[in-house]
């Protein structure tokens, strides 16, 4: 019988691999089909519906001084992150995004430092400058015009993981607090109140009759399957493995959607995202696993103060 902290990795491999295939699932979808504040709307509102369905079956309050925390939590780990993060991915490659977004755990490192007072070592500075580095020098290069990327993209990207991280240290608190489906059903809540006005226009002038059923399939594709069962499957896992050893699978993301758009170009010579993976991306990435490695590492001997 599998234990259930080998099934806990399977989830976790399983939701990163859901991300991973999402930023080309997402990105076939965007802008053509349909305008990336309009997918955001989507997905919001459609996971945060069946979270508020399985809120249902959990009765817990919250107490009336943690809402403005939760609403905080909603505006920038709902709303904000996937305005960024679909608009970014509309207009940037998926492997720059799937990259960029890998640098998450050092921006979480730096806003730890300053709202947590968690202690910054000597290998968490190097670390982070190594890592930072290569997000820097990764975002630069959507200006280079090689391949999908642009800058203005990779930018958005960045904006996501930055807000994300917040997140990810102002709901510390209440995951101690409270059971998960109640921060979610919540965070989506307000996440959808804040989205609403931005992105309601866009949903009202998409042309849902020329959808194929290509289309279809690839939209319930990112709105329940990056979104809702994601969450769900990260939830399970969290019971049984350290919040350390989730986000460590974070590397899936450019692996999955490297080797998503390797077999794409290969079946498909003249694809629009030849020129996607070069040498210098691929040296971008190596740089961030390198100082997400080491600001999340145990103390090396050479680097003890």
């Amino acid at each position: 019988m599998i234990s259930s902290r080998v099934k806990a990795h399977i989830a976790l491999l399983t939701v990163n691999m859901i991300y991973g295939a999402n930023y080309l699932i997402a990105k076939g979808l965007m802008p053509h089909k349909i305008e990336a504040s309009a997918l955001v709307f989507l997905r919001i509102s459609g996971a945060g519906v069946l979270f508020l369905v399985l809120k249902l079956f959990v009765k817990e309050k919250v107490e009336r001084k943690d809402m403005l925390r939760l609403a905080l939590c909603g505006f920038l780990g709902v709303a904000a992150n996937q305005f960024f993060s679909m608009n970014g991915l509309s207009l940037t490659s998926p492997v720059d995004a799937a990259i960029i977004v890998t640098a998450m755990p050092i921006f979480t490192v730096i806003i730890s430092y300053f709202i947590l007072k968690e202690p910054l070592t000597l290998q968490r500075i190097l670390g982070i400058s190594i890592g930072g580095f290569g997000a820097v020098l990764l975002i630069y290069l959507g200006n280079s015009g090689i391949g999908t990327g642009s800058l203005i993209g990779n930018i958005f990207v960045g904006i996501n993981a930055l807000v994300f991280s917040f997140y990810l240290v102002i709901i510390k608190p209440m995951t101690r607090k409270y059971k998960p489906i109640t921060i979610i059903a919540w965070t989506f809540t307000f996440g959808f109140i804040f989205m609403f006005p931005f992105c309601i226009e866009k949903l009202l002038h998409t042309d849902f009759q020329s959808f194929e059923v290509t289309n279809w399939v690839s939209l319930f594709y990112v709105v329940l399957g990056p979104t809702f069962f994601a969450y769900l499957l990260n939830m399970f896992a969290l019971q049984y493995v350290k919040p350390t050893v989730s986000s460590s699978y974070i590397y899936v993301h450019p692996a999955m959607a490297m080797l998503l758009i390797t077999i794409i170009t290969y079946f498909v010579p003249d694809s629009q995202y030849t020129g996607d993976i070069t040498f210098t991306k691929l040296l971008c990435c190596v740089l961030i696993i390198v100082g997400v490695y080491l600001i999340s590492s145990s103390p090396l001997k050479w680097l003890k103060k």
